[in-house]
């Protein structure tokens, strides 16, 4: 939709755009009033468009399209959890929205996933999105309902579908990215000859888990949309939203399973770390068993006794060389043996 087709009205606050929609496309140089007057006749619906918007707005906006005063403090106030309710004429539904985050070198401990929020409120001739967080995604979501099939019903209700469409298009882009990080974690764990590193994997898993958090709530209402009767959702556009729910559905089953093979690489990345530690010590060990014969030997002939025979003795101390030397060399080769060095 160009920009010409977004309208605002002087008596609206700022952050309220408003476009009609008639025919499948959006129509300018018309007031809300009138666009208003001309969805409830039949011809098209308004969609209007808030960012962040203050309390006062929505009130606002609540006293002109009638909407539900716990929608209104819902709306203002943001709720970070996908939800579907009905209240009278309104639909309100919560969507999660989901962005990948290249990772910065930079940074210490990087972000993978940013999430943000959607709202959705649907009127009989009406459609109020509103963005509480995360990237807008807006843009795609017109040109969605501009490119809409003409097998679907009209309504409003194609910006509903369109907005979940989009929303759940990131969360399948964000799977294939994540897939790839915890591969690459796989080879980071596995590849290292020198040290186990955990922390990627760990990271991996941490933003997994507020991935899911976005994800899993949106089942339920979409399994709703699909299958039970809404005054707003045309029996026709049921299918359309059952595409919706498999697609997420398919999402979280992805996740989980991301989140059973971070757990298996850090419970291996452990394990090589405790295999690690103990070659060490056992090296450490060897070598402290090899130097307590000089010291143990050194300890002896230095105390001073009078009665030591070899301290008197001509070949005494080469005798206590080759003594030594022989000790050691066979302690070196009893560990060799046995893998410790």
């Amino acid at each position: 939709m160009s920009l010409q087709s977004v309208e605002r009205d002087p008596a609206l606050p700022a952050e309220v755009v408003y476009s009609w929609w008639f025919g499948g496309k959006p129509h300018q140089d018309i007031d809300l009033e009138s666009a208003l007057t001309r969805a409830k006749n039949g011809e098209g619906f308004v969609w209007v468009g808030l960012h962040r918007p203050t309390e006062g707005t929505m009130e606002v906006l609540g006293d002109i399209l009638g909407i539900h005063e716990l929608v209104v403090d819902d709306a203002a106030h943001g709720h970070r959890r996908s939800k579907l309710e009905q209240f009278d004429e309104n639909l309100f539904m919560v969507a999660s929205t989901v962005s990948y985050v290249e990772r910065d070198e930079s940074q210490t401990v990087p972000e993978i996933v940013s999430t943000g929020e959607l709202m959705i409120i649907l009127g009989p001739y009406w459609v109020v999105t509103s963005r509480q967080r995360g990237r807008s995604r807006m843009p795609e979501v017109r040109a969605l309902v501009e490119k809409v099939s003409s097998d679907m019903p009209d309504g409003p209700w194609q910006v509903l579908h369109a907005c979940l469409s989009v929303a759940l298009d990131d969360f399948a882009r964000v799977v294939g990215q994540m897939q790839d990080d915890v591969e690459d974690a796989e080879e980071l764990v596995f590849g290292q000859t020198r040290g186990v590193e955990i922390d990627r994997p760990y990271q991996i898993k941490r933003e997994l888990i507020e991935f899911r958090r976005c994800v899993s709530p949106l089942c339920n209402p979409l399994t709703l949309l699909a299958s039970h009767e809404f005054v707003l959702v045309p029996e026709d556009a049921r299918p359309y939203f059952g595409d919706l729910s498999d697609m997420v559905q398919e999402a979280r089953e992805n996740i989980h399973i991301m989140e059973d093979q971070l757990t298996n690489i850090l419970q291996a990345a452990l394990a090589l770390a405790a295999v690690n530690d103990n070659r060490d010590m056992r090296k450490i060990s060897a070598a402290v068993a090899i130097l307590a014969v000089p010291t143990t030997l050194g300890a002896v002939y230095g105390m001073n006794f009078d009665n030591i025979p070899e301290l008197h003795w001509e070949y005494g101390y080469p005798a206590l060389m080759v003594v030594n030397f022989a000790l050691m060399l066979a302690l070196y080769l009893i560990f060799r043996r046995i893998h410790w060095l």
